[in-house]
């Protein structure tokens, strides 16, 4: 359902004169900068590269523009965008941790990348995840204190649509409202239901005690959600940010989409290993264009794409290359390692009818006519219930037992960072069908609501990335491997007590009468691990598959600059590089990874 909106004429308005489809209509200019991907690290480069106009600066984009595509800014519409052409589509191998099923892996085909598909919620993670970061790569430039810097540039902290007061919702001195990106509390929700969250926390306290804003670095407790939606309404994506009409409007910068990069190629020239060029086509059968830049290409491919072009390259596993009948340039065995994802399932819970006056929106997720009138008048003032992804408006950070870490081991990064997200709501999550089996088919009913709660689960890194051909057009082997360590399944059966826990609070006595279907009867830790591996899936979180080492390591696969170890010009921006996954959603992380980025680049060509 893509939507021709006369109101949002102005946000969808043609491509200026920079922007191409095709690269065979790309000028003949002397490249600086070449960027290989759009997504969300991409297209912060783009912005900050090109703002010195001394830099030509190329993108390459594999998918197509966002301009024309509305439903990428309706925040309700979501879910709408999974399973088309702005969605890669992947599909990770057969699971063994989880009897064998295969997990949609939905990741953004279109400029902005997965920031224009996503679901926008907004958390930065602990600050002993970042120190983490620095302590492991040996570089205290990516470390909680001097991140602070790229979380100001990046956020703009807005009002909700809706301009509710939210005193003690967040905490503004915490918070950005000069950068690029948008971001704001909920504009629409359900008021029982919030309250509900809110006394349950009052009653519980410990693992869900109030937490008034949970971007501060400390995020363990209960708080308000935070989304990249604007004031206006509109999701906030890497391309409405940073690529808007002014940044395309520079002649240095050039933008091409439906142009995918199948490999990197080595300088023929110089005798140690030099890459400065990139070969790309259109479609498997279209024959290859080149493109050199002088200065540096930056693959920002993504978690998933810049491992899989790096192995198309040459550059990996010399074996496991050797296998799928490419030449190898470099031997790496950490390209396509290290893959990290959050796992995830959901809990419902039975309720005493008529305990819950959801209103008129109630069953929005459940009726045709009532998600019309929602996108009616979204269309009309941006305003009611699309203007939030799914209409829940709390999230809870919580640890793990010390017990359980104690025997297991700990892969959080500190004290004060989380093994669990919990999201509640009260309507059926729609947008997360399609990629996974949701827990409790009756929530989908027309005729009930049920509270529900979603968990997220930090899991142990473990998962891997590979190629099976040497056609850049075949499907990646995507293996997350969830439920394969010992900590995992342990973890998740506690989650799901917590999950219990929270749902026993006081407030919900007259309220909740039990939990649904598929627990309804498990008893047994046997029984509960089966249903776990039934319906757990991935929190679309992918890191990791290029990760950064300390300089002169003999592992990892970038420097702590994002130089490719033993590469001259080339360069990594994104999620890839990230060595361990933060207790968040990372696009956050991925921001600030590609804004530290950019003046990290910007320093290092200032000096030659």
């Amino acid at each position: 359902m893509f939507l021709n909106l006369a109101v949002i004429t102005g946000l969808v308005s043609c491509c200026l004169s920079a922007t191409y489809d095709k690269p065979d209509d790309v000028p003949n200019i002397d490249w600086d900068f070449i960027i290989v991907g759009g997504g969300t690290a991409g297209s912060v480069l783009a912005n900050r590269l090109s703002e010195n106009s001394q830099f030509n600066v190329l993108v390459l984009e594999a998918g197509p523009t966002n301009r024309k595509v509305t439903d990428s800014i309706v925040p309700g519409l979501e879910g709408e965008l999974a399973n088309t052409l702005y969605d890669w589509n992947y599909t990770t191998i057969p699971q063994r941790g989880l009897n064998n099923r295969s997990l949609t892996l939905r990741r953004g085909h279109i400029l902005g990348g997965s920031s224009s598909i996503n679901g926008m919620i907004y958390t930065r993670g602990s600050s002993s995840d970042y120190n983490r970061f620095a302590e492991y790569s040996g570089d205290p430039g990516w470390g909680w204190d001097n991140i602070q810097q790229y979380l100001r540039k990046h956020e703009k902290f807005e009002d909700p649509v809706d301009n509710h007061n939210t005193t003690g919702q967040y905490d503004p001195a915490i918070h950005s409202t000069t950068g690029r990106v948008p971001v704001t509390l909920p504009g629409f929700s359900f008021p029982q239901v919030d309250r509900l969250a809110i006394q349950a926390s009052e009653q519980l306290g410990g693992d869900f005690q109030y937490n008034e804003d949970m971007n501060s670095g400390t995020p363990l407790g209960l708080g308000w959600v935070q989304y990249t939606i604007g004031h206006d309404g509109t999701r906030s994506s890497a391309a409405t940010a940073y690529l808007d009409d002014k940044a395309r409007a520079r002649k240095n910068l050039h933008i091409v989409t439906n142009s995918r990069v199948t490999r990197v190629l080595p300088d023929p020239n110089t005798k140690a290993l030099t890459i400065r060029t990139v070969e790309v086509r259109v479609s498997e059968t279209s024959n290859p264009v080149k493109f050199t830049a002088s200065k540096e290409v930056i693959l920002s491919g993504g978690t998933i794409g810049t491992p899989f072009i790096l192995m198309h390259s040459g550059i990996a596993n010399a074996d496991k290359l050797r296998e799928s009948g490419i030449k190898p340039l470099l031997d790496n065995r950490s390209v396509g390692r290290n893959l990290s994802d959050h796992f995830f399932f959901e809990v419902s819970f039975n309720v005493v009818p008529n305990s819950l006056d959801l209103g008129h929106w109630g069953n929005l997720s459940g009726d045709p006519a009532l998600r019309a009138e929602a996108l009616q008048i979204w269309n009309k003032n941006r305003t009611g219930p699309y203007v939030e992804p799914v209409p829940y408006a709390h999230l809870a950070w919580t640890r793990l037992a010390n017990n359980i870490t104690e025997k297991f081991g700990d892969p959080s990064s500190g004290p004060n960072s989380a093994h669990l997200e919990f999201r509640m709501g009260a309507v059926s999550p729609t947008a997360y069908d399609v990629i996974a089996v949701v827990v409790s088919p009756v929530s989908r009913k027309s005729t009930s609501n049920y509270p529900w709660i979603t968990i997220m689960m930090l899991g142990a890194p473990g998962g891997t990335l590979a190629i099976g051909s040497n056609n850049p057009f075949d499907e990646p082997m995507i293996d997350p491997g969830f439920y394969t360590s010992d900590f995992d399944l342990v973890a998740a059966r506690e989650a799901l007590r917590s999950a219990f826990t929270f749902a026993s609070a006081p407030v919900f006595q007259n309220v909740i009468t039990g939990v649904a279907v598929p627990f309804t009867n498990a008893t047994t830790d046997s029984e509960i691990d089966n249903i776990l591996r039934n319906i757990t899936g991935t929190g679309l979180h992918p890191i990791g598959t290029a990760s950064m080492s300390p300089q002169g390591a003999n592992w990892g696969v970038v420097d702590p600059d994002l130089t490719v170890k033993n590469v001259t010009g080339l360069r990594i921006v994104d999620a890839s590089v990230m060595p361990f996954v933060p207790c968040a959603h990372p696009q956050v992380a991925t921001y600030v990874i590609a804004e530290r980025a950019a003046d990290l680049i910007r320093s290092a060509w200032k000096r030659t």
